[in-house]
């Protein structure tokens, strides 16, 4: 039986340990903070909840995969609820746009904004079923380990015009200007520029139409304490407030053989997974001397993607009996291309933004006291490569986000209707989180940094380090770092003399999908 420890506990580090338990390993999962969650750190003040991080749960079959291996039904620890619409996308005027999974709802959401668009959306969503299956289905929770790897997909990728970005491709089909932002938005939400992002991303709205965007009662903390409580049902080891210092090396034999803690503990084990950042891992975690493939200047010359500014409030009042707002709302402003071209390239903290604006207690009023309402207001900032100050420049832009939540009338006297506010700014990511940059989505998914191209799932440098969570393959976004968790227990049980015969439960996706 071989000994894991997992670095860090957010959905990817979670699940890699869970799946590794259920196998037969013996692991321990060392997290820096004092809950477990990473990206997915849940608030909790004056009986109000809020979950920091991922809240657009897609892919449930996933979690209920993950439970699977683990000899358990994902229904006896967590409850989803659909989200319904799936979003409600504002213009620059705050007229607003549903849509779902119900087709003929979708086009008559269209028709009220260019009925010649139908045809369009009609001839777009069925172009991205072939994208789904081999973006996902084939490719998803397979690793890229090798350049031949990539050469072998390269013809297909090329078919479906991955040299495109996500918003030429929409533009293919659609011509509405408004529309075009609606349908190719969803880079945005695995930190990708939707004007660099290759289409092989517009497989998202095909993932959300055919299994729904859903909601976990209790919030997106409800899914941590869940795989939680089953990774120590199954034998499991937490650590809480205990971060990671060191990897430790020998360098002779190509291999880690533990960690060594903040307090100067040392933990040895026959592999090590880190669910830590992937440029942080190699420039904080591991001496340079030891790294020839990911030095520091290659970490350096990555593109990182953009960080975010995050408001959490709670307000004395209740906004959902006014109708105008859903679960997940995005209000764009006048600028869109302008605006992701000041945050992706030039580094510039604009004077506009966009934002996502998450109303979870119009689904579950458990997460604020009764008669109250929980928020959160998210707005894409360029990373710590823009030189902001954000010691100076925090309080006057969430100042900014409140006025344009208040002054157009999304949220009527919110400060009058205030009960607590906190916000959390690019620092936040690299301090609290570690994140190489305050990139709020570690490397960015563009063409040259997809599959091969990204950080491997298993180290170039190091035989039994592995890499699981947004920085590696496949990338961002729950059903990403869920994937990665699948290629670790893979590669691991490939080698580990235990449990290399062992082999995972055939995933519900491969099997709807014949």
């Amino acid at each position: 039986m071989g000994k894991v420890i997992v670095i860090g506990s957010g959905f990817g580090g979670l699940g890699a340990a869970i799946r590794l338990a259920a196998s037969g390993h013996e692991v321990e999962l060392f997290e820096k903070r004092d809950k477990l969650g990473g990206r997915a750190y849940v608030y909790q003040t004056d009986g109000f909840t809020f979950d920091s991080g991922p809240t657009v749960i897609t892919a449930p079959f996933m979690f209920d995969d993950l439970f699977a291996a683990a000899g358990r039904r994902r229904e006896d620890y967590i409850t989803f609820v659909p989200c319904h619409p799936f979003y409600r996308v504002f213009d620059k005027d705050g007229r607003g746009f549903d849509y779902n999974d119900d087709e003929a709802f979708t086009l008559s959401q269209i028709d009220k904004w260019n009925p010649a668009d139908k045809d369009g959306y009609r001839a777009f969503i069925k172009t991205t079923k072939p994208i789904f299956d081999k973006g996902f289905v084939e490719l998803a929770d397979k690793p890229f380990l090798h350049f031949t790897d990539m050469l072998k997909v390269a013809p297909d990728l090329i078919r479906m015009q991955s040299y495109l970005s996500v918003y030429r491709y929409v533009s293919q089909f659609i011509q509405n200007e408004f529309l075009r932002r609606v349908f190719s938005f969803h880079p945005l939400l695995i930190g990708g520029n939707p004007f660099d992002s290759p289409s092989i991303y517009a497989m998202i709205h095909y993932l959300e139409r055919e299994w729904g965007v859903w909601a976990a009662l209790g919030g997106t903390g409800a899914i941590v304490a869940g795989m939680a409580r089953l990774f120590e049902e199954i034998g499991g080891k937490i650590h809480l407030n205990a971060p990671v210092e060191e990897i430790l090396i020998d360098n002779h034999n190509r291999r880690v053989t533990g960690v060594r803690l903040a307090d100067g503990t040392i933990h040895k084990a026959d592999h090590v997974v880190s669910n830590a950042d992937a440029a942080w891992t190699y420039r904080h975690m591991i001496a340079e001397n030891y790294r020839r493939k990911y030095t520091n200047r290659r970490i350096d010359s990555m593109k990182y993607s953009m960080s975010l500014f995050v408001i959490y409030f709670g307000t004395k009042k209740r906004y959902a009996d006014q109708g105008r707002l859903a679960h997940h709302n995005i209000i764009l402003g006048d600028r869109y291309q302008g605006l992701l071209s000041d945050i992706f390239r030039k580094k510039i903290v604009a004077k506009d933004f966009s934002l996502y604006l998450h109303m979870p207690t119009i689904t579950d009023p458990s997460l604020a006291p009764e008669g109250s309402e929980a928020f959160y207001v998210l707005s894409p900032v360029p990373n710590l490569d823009s030189g902001t100050d954000w010691s100076q420049a925090a309080v006057p832009y969430r100042d900014a986000i409140f006025d344009t939540l208040e002054g157009q009338g999304y949220l009527p006297d919110l400060r009058a209707n205030l009960a607590v506010s906190h916000h959390v700014d690019p620092t936040y990511f690299q301090n609290t989180l570690n994140s190489y940059k305050g990139a709020a989505f570690s490397v960015q998914p563009i063409l040259i940094q997809s599959a091969w191209f990204r950080p491997h799932n298993r180290s170039e440098d190091f035989d039994n380090l592995y890499f699981v969570g947004a920085g590696t393959h496949p990338g961002a976004g729950l059903p990403g770092v869920l994937s990665s968790s699948i290629i670790a227990q893979d590669l691991i049980n490939a080698v580990d003399p235990v449990t290399r015969s062992a082999r995972r439960p055939q995933s519900r996706l491969t099997t709807e999908m014949g």
